[in-house]
């Protein structure tokens, strides 16, 4: 009976450790399948045309395939009209234009291809049964190898898919005549069925829920304005809001991802978007008139040209947001001092740039000489406070008493004063951290207070610790020292300049928007 009771006990205690087992698995399952679900709900959130796209191609490979599931039409066609399934699956595209594109150098290709087999197989044919299954081989080498390289060639790059149909439309008609015993009904099978496919392809991607590649690229060009233009707000936003107290690591600014800059994200990927322009721009060109774009020969290559302008700019941009983590800091007294000049100058630019997106969205031409006037006199004031401030961008000792003693300077100077004031928070700060003065040794205490105040105003700062623990604060020292701060206060210098050189970009990204304007025959804004 003992042994029963024991046996028992063990098997319940088993029973219990396999349904908590199978419990844990389960909910991992769970966990991850919800995950899965919110990826795939986030994914389709971001595009819904990505649905859309999904389900046409589902769409045109069914009504193809009808072709073959009914007896009727598969009795006329045969089992050649397994190209069109093929030609389907690989000429349907996301946009309409690329579409075309495909469908282009599809048909170009699968023409070529059935010309040159049924020239070739007419031709070995004649020679006898020896010679022809070696000029067939010979044919397929030299197709291979010119196809190969013409697709290399630099201005038939974009045919590069044509070639290849050539090649393998060719082998495939090629051998099965030869099998087969009549190359031209074979090749006329191929054809047929190709064009059938094509046709489903292009018939219901133009007239189900059409996405065209000429408003794909109108919307990318109009959110990479509005990227470029909420990055810079944000950067000179944090570099005039920033008190110095809190600075990363080197490292930890290279490898982070910055979540906290939303703005500077969508920035870096409109600079990653040269290659997604081309692409759509060269797809748009296929495209019948649509939507807005209701003439022909629209002027889609003006749209790369001004959003290689826009990059140039944003590379200005991505520069400023350099300097805001850079380690090297100018003081923030400084920063504050120049506040309003920096900020006029930001946002004066800010709004030009989100004014030439606005009229690019709604596709009308206005005059900007109000908005540029504007940008320039301020960054003019930006120009006239640096120059006639310099002094104070330099630690060398130098006669200020011809220097106009302004409010700014005044701002300054009570950088000093507020060293003490610091000083006193960091002593509050740390006796509520350690209560017991006694638990460590006084002259520690006054030295790490020292440093900590110091390294909110200077640069390296572990310079100045070394100095301090060297204790060689001679005469030799006191140049050094002064470089390191000059160092420190010509950032401020380095932000304004590249303020001012995006400022003097945007002359160009104006004029290339003026003249997509005239070529897109956009509407003229009324006085």
């Amino acid at each position: 009976m003992a042994k029963r009771v024991v046996f028992r006990s063990i098997s319940l205690l088993t029973k219990a450790k396999l349904s908590e087992t199978t419990k844990k698995r389960e909910e991992k399952v769970s966990i991850l399948c919800k995950n899965c679900v919110l990826s795939v709900w986030e994914f389709c959130k971001e595009d819904s045309n990505r649905v859309i796209f999904s389900l046409k191609v589902g769409l045109a490979v069914l009504l193809v395939s009808l072709l073959i599931l009914c007896q009727t039409p598969y009795r006329v066609f045969g089992a050649n009209i397994i190209w069109s399934i093929l030609t389907v699956a690989i000429m349907f595209e996301y946009t309409v234009g690329a579409t075309f594109n495909r469908g282009f150098n599809r048909a170009i290709g699968s023409l070529l291809a059935g010309v040159i087999a049924v020239a070739v197989a007419e031709l070995a044919l004649r020679t006898g049964r020896v010679a022809e299954p070696i000029i067939i081989g010979f044919s397929i080498f030299i197709v291979g190898a010119v196809t190969s390289f013409m697709k290399l060639w630099p201005s038939l790059v974009p045919y590069e898919y044509g070639f290849r149909v050539i090649l393998f439309t060719y082998c495939l008609i090629i051998i099965s005549g030869y099998r087969m015993g009549n190359p031209i009904r074979t090749a006329m099978d191929r054809l047929y069925s190709i064009a059938i496919g094509g046709i489903v392809a292009v018939v219901v991607n133009v007239l189900v829920f059409p996405i065209w590649a000429g408003e794909q690229l109108h919307k990318e060009l109009v959110s990479s304005f509005a990227s470029v233009a909420d990055a810079l707000e944000e950067c000179v936003r944090k570099y005039l809001e920033d008190d110095g107290s809190d600075h990363p690591e080197l490292t930890k600014t290279v490898m982070d991802d910055f979540p906290d800059e939303p703005a500077y994200k969508k920035c870096r990927s409109t600079l990653n978007s040269s290659a997604k322009l081309e692409s759509l721009a060269n797809s748009a060109k296929w495209e019948p008139p649509h939507g807005r774009f209701q003439h022909f020969f629209y002027p889609w290559s003006e749209y790369v040209k001004v959003g290689a302008v826009l990059r140039y700019c944003a590379y200005e941009v991505m520069a400023i947001h350099g300097v805001l983590h850079s380690e090297i800091q100018a003081p923030y007294n400084l920063r504050v001092a120049f506040q309003k000049e920096i900020q006029d100058a930001a946002t004066d630019a800010a709004e030009l740039v989100r004014c030439l997106g606005k009229d690019i969205c709604n596709m009308r031409r206005s005059l900007k000489t109000l908005v540029l006037k504007k940008v320039h006199s301020s960054t003019e004031r930006l120009q006239r406070a640096i120059d006639v401030h310099s002094y104070l961008l330099t630690s060398e000792p130098t006669d200020t008493s011809s220097k106009p003693q302004s409010t700014l300077s005044h701002t300054l100077s009570s950088a000093f004063s507020n060293l003490s004031n610091h000083m006193a928070e960091l002593d509050n700060k740390l006796l509520g951290q350690n209560p017991d003065p006694q638990s460590q040794p006084l002259d520690s205490y006054h030295e790490t207070m020292r440093k900590q105040s110091r390294r909110l105003y200077s640069w390296p700062s572990r310079e100045v610790d070394t100095f301090e623990e060297e204790g060689c604060f001679s005469s030799d020292c006191i140049p050094r020292m002064r470089a390191l701060e000059t160092t420190a206060t010509l950032s401020l210098a380095t932000f304004t300049s590249l303020l001012i050189e995006f400022v003097a970009r945007l002359d160009h990204l104006v004029e290339a928007v003026d003249q997509l304007s005239k070529m897109a025959k956009f509407k003229q804004e009324a006085l």
